[in-house]
């Protein structure tokens, strides 16, 4: 173990995250904070960041604890935990209360990570969102697809990044879409769907205060599922000082009891208001935080490590440009015969990468979830230019692909 930089606080990360997807976080904490990881898996591409791990079960509260217990004393002590993974974010936030850390509550984290339980808790405060029922098989969800009215949309109760979220149409689909639901594991929603705008907004929570750092500009696809295909973050951006928007998100961390750390919380933008689709207790996924810093100058990721060492965290803007990402999909079921990113890449593409290799088999919803291809990240002075670039991103990354037959 090296304890270089040893002024610096130490920060507990719990979970790493993919590679292609993540590494700009610990890239971005690592230069002011000491990181000593607490992960299931040895680090590889990690190393270069960190002082020290422990490979454990990352989702078991106490083995976490323990681990931390057990960082060697020249370390120092830890200043805080810091979780940006979906499936560890509640085992943190335990562990973080158990070592007397600053942290998000662990039962509002909890209330986030199930749906149902969000639901809830946003019913009783009277927060305005679709009307969902839970429910235990395919019976259950006809009757409430036939109460709310179709479409509906039947939904994982314990997912992430849109994995299991079908739009049902009429009574013959829904078999299908609750299996595709149910696969994931867990329990199973049918919701009213809300046919307007989605976005996201990842904000900073200081002691209840909730504060805006990044709206982001959700496009879906491979219909009846909602596979994220990009995001367009712009600074200037005017829901970030709307002001419906923002009483609707004090409402929703109020009605969770969220009050310290980085949430990810999505809406679709109705006549009636704001409608809540569901908030997340940790920095958006798919890069909508390095969006954040491209477009404002605000480093999220920072921030996110600030709140959770019970520092202050720093969001005063720097920028006032626009920055997106889209996703690249195969046409469907097939393998990559061949994929080529442009060298040198056209004006505007800040980056772009293959996330596949030849030989590979893809596949999409409802077999497969988040089959990429390849990301195309752009920025620029604003949202059309940026739009622009976007468009040609199948140019940026092209692929040779083989359709299964």
């Amino acid at each position: 173990m090296s304890v270089t930089g040893a002024g610096r606080p130490l920060l507990l990360l719990v979970g790493s995250g993919d590679r292609r997807y993540r590494e700009y976080i610990l890239a971005s904490v690592s230069r002011e904070y000491r990181v000593w990881l607490l992960d299931a898996h040895e680090p590889s591409w990690h190393r270069p960041y960190l002082i020290g791990h422990t490979t454990l079960d990352s989702r078991d509260p106490e083995a976490l604890v323990a681990a931390a217990l057990a960082v060697p004393a020249e370390a120092g002590p830890p200043a805080g935990v810091l979780c940006y993974d979906e499936w560890t974010v509640h085992a943190a936030a335990v562990a973080a209360s158990k070592l007397g850390l600053p942290g998000p509550d662990p039962d509002a984290v909890a209330a986030c990570r199930d749906k149902a339980a969000t639901r809830a808790a946003l019913a009783a405060a009277g927060v305005h969102q679709p009307e969902s029922v839970p429910v235990g098989g395919v019976a259950q969800a006809r009757a409430a697809a036939e109460r709310l009215g179709y479409p509906v949309v039947v939904k994982a109760r314990a997912m992430a990044g849109s994995i299991g979220v079908v739009r049902v149409d009429d009574p013959r689909a829904l078999p299908a879409a609750y299996a595709a639901a149910h696969a994931p594991g867990g329990g199973v929603l049918v919701e009213r769907y809300v046919d307007a705008p989605e976005i996201s907004v990842d904000a900073a929570v200081v002691d209840g205060t909730v504060i805006p750092l990044a709206v982001a500009r959700k496009t879906v696809g491979q219909a009846p599922f909602f596979e994220e295909m990009g995001h367009l973050v712009d600074a200037a951006d005017p829901l970030l000082h709307d002001p419906a928007l923002l009483a609707r998100l004090t409402q929703v961390h109020a009605a969770i009891g969220y009050r310290r750390g980085l949430t990810h919380t999505e809406f679709r933008l109705t006549r009636d208001g704001p409608a809540l689709i569901e908030i997340n207790a940790r920095l958006g996924g798919d890069f909508i935080p390095y969006l954040g810093h491209l477009a404002t100058g605000v480093d999220l990721a920072m921030a996110a490590a600030d709140i959770a060492a019970g520092r202050p965290p720093r969001l005063a803007p720097t920028r006032r440009a626009a920055a997106g990402v889209r996703f690249l999909y195969p046409p469907g079921d097939g393998t990559v015969v061949g994929i080529r990113v442009a060298d040198p890449l056209p004006a505007g593409v800040h980056a772009a990468l293959a996330t596949a290799e030849p030989g590979q088999h893809l596949a999409l919803p409802p077999t497969a979830y988040l089959t990429r291809y390849g990301y195309v990240i752009a920025a620029g002075s604003g949202p059309r230019i940026v739009s622009r670039t976007l468009k040609a991103a199948p140019d940026v990354i092209e692929l040779d692909y083989r359709l299964d037959s």
